[in-house]
């Protein structure tokens, strides 16, 4: 049964609480729709808002926009997405759509957002586990003894780790620690109370013992709306895997700008064990190799900016239409992932040569580009599909939308209402028993403008 949610609070329908953010759009817009209606959109909440306003933001403006996420507050309404239409009389229609707990929202835009169909799902780049690598072994520069001096003479009077500690980090992070990260502890404080002038010690403000963790997926944005499109390929001659996250990557210390170090443990097929790897917050996939060892970091003997490999295989994600590949067949191969289908110039494309592909997972296709949508269903590792909502309607009609998704997006026409976006995202969401989205349409007047 599908969960049913309350309505919008009364406080949230009134049209007059609203009423000037929609005065700010019509003087904004008014001089350039001169004779006609102005169209907006934004959203409002707890964790920002967007008004389609240029320049900056004027104290008036930010006073509108104040009154109304306290409103939102005081009805525990953690955000509303709006549309809005104002005609030359002044009157105006303003619609509402509470998005709810099954909608991950678009970042930065008024869209819809992704439809998660599957509750905690996550992209299957984001699920992949590190290859084995039991031949893995350090790097001839690691050197134990060597990494002990220069610590010892940088940190004289430090009183680092027992084994016992050791074991316990061990034990709490399900992995058994490099020796040359046991060198480094053993030789650092291990507790912030006795850390003093440990920072900078290996080039990064360096963690205690007790601060080491290791990198999580979920820390690494796993957004529907950009993850779903990520690919993850580990490269032969690949020093670090290709990886939203590891249990083997253990983050040692902090970089700044949004730069970790970490000590890698499950290293690429060229990669040693225990090597020095900087995870970047920009970067969703995959790290970049630092030092071949903690002996290197210690020396600031780092490793050089490495190119990108070469590769003659076919491209994983791809991309069909204007400006791109000319035809589905053009990208269709095994190793296919990653399907985008963009504007096209002449007759849409059909998607027989991706039946049976054994690793396609995502499809993402702009309204009017595809010539049959039924046959989406013959795609059966689908696990996150886009298309516009003329589409997505042939597919509910026929009973045709693939169960195997674990997520959803509707791309809107232009000119399309978000309510019938929203009543097409509501049928989708019935069919996996998710919570609906809550909707609302008020109307009223502005007067003539001034």
């Amino acid at each position: 049964m599908v969960e049913q949610r309350p309505p919008l609070p009364s406080s949230i329908c009134d049209f007059a609480m609203w009423e000037p953010v929609l005065r700010l759009l019509r003087a904004y817009e008014t001089e350039r729709h001169t004779g006609r209606s102005i169209r907006g959109a934004g959203h409002m909440g707890k964790n920002g808002w967007s008004l389609p306003l240029r320049g900056p933001v004027s104290p008036a403006c930010q006073r509108v926009v104040d009154r109304v996420r306290r409103a939102l507050e005081r009805a525990e309404v953690d955000e509303i997405a709006f549309t809005a239409e104002i005609w030359p009389t002044g009157r105006a229609t303003l619609r509402l759509v509470e998005r709810g707990p099954a909608v991950e929202a678009a970042f930065g835009s008024p869209d819809l957002g992704v439809l998660v169909l599957v509750e905690g799902a996550l992209p299957e780049p984001w699920r992949r586990l590190p290859d084995p690598s039991p031949d893995a072994r350090p790097a001839p520069s690691a050197d134990l003894e060597l990494l002990e001096r220069t610590l010892r003479e940088r940190l004289p009077e430090a009183v680092g780790a027992t084994e016992e500690e050791i074991a316990d980090v061990e034990a709490r992070l399900g992995a058994t620690l490099s020796e040359e990260l046991k060198v480094l502890y053993r030789m650092a404080p291990a507790h912030w109370e006795d850390w003093r002038d440990a920072f900078g010690v290996v080039s990064c403000e360096l963690f205690t013992l007790d601060d080491l963790y290791t990198v999580d997926v979920t820390s690494r944005s796993p957004r529907w709306e950009f993850a779903a499109t990520e690919t993850a390929v580990t490269r032969p001659d690949a020093t670090v895997q290709s990886l939203a996250g590891s249990p083997g990557w253990i983050v040692i210390g902090y970089r700044g700008e949004g730069e970790w170090l970490a000590v890698d443990l499950t290293p690429g097929p060229r990669g040693h064990l225990g090597q020095v790897i900087l995870i970047d917050h920009e970067q969703s996939i995959g790290a970049k190799l630092v030092a071949d060892s903690l002996t290197d970091l210690a020396l600031d003997q780092l490793r050089e900016e490495q190119p990108d490999p070469s590769t003659d295989q076919l491209p994983v994600a791809a991309v069909v239409g204007t400006g791109n590949l000319q035809a589905v067949q053009d990208a269709a191969h095994p190793a296919l992932e990653v399907l985008s289908i963009s504007e096209c110039d002449g007759t849409p494309f059909s998607l027989t040569p991706l039946i049976g592909l054994p690793r396609l997972r995502t499809l993402t296709a702009r309204p009017g580009t595809l010539a049959d949508p039924l046959e989406t269903i013959e795609l059966t590792g689908l696990e996150f599909l886009q298309l516009g909502p003329q589409e997505w309607r042939v597919l509910l009609d026929g009973g045709a939308v693939p169960r195997s998704l674990s997520a959803a997006a509707i791309t809107p026409h232009d000119d399309e209402d978000s309510l019938s976006v929203a009543a097409i995202a509501n049928d989708l969401l019935a069919l996996w028993n998710r919570p609906r989205i809550i909707q609302a349409v008020l109307e009223g007047d502005l007067g003539p403008a001034a």
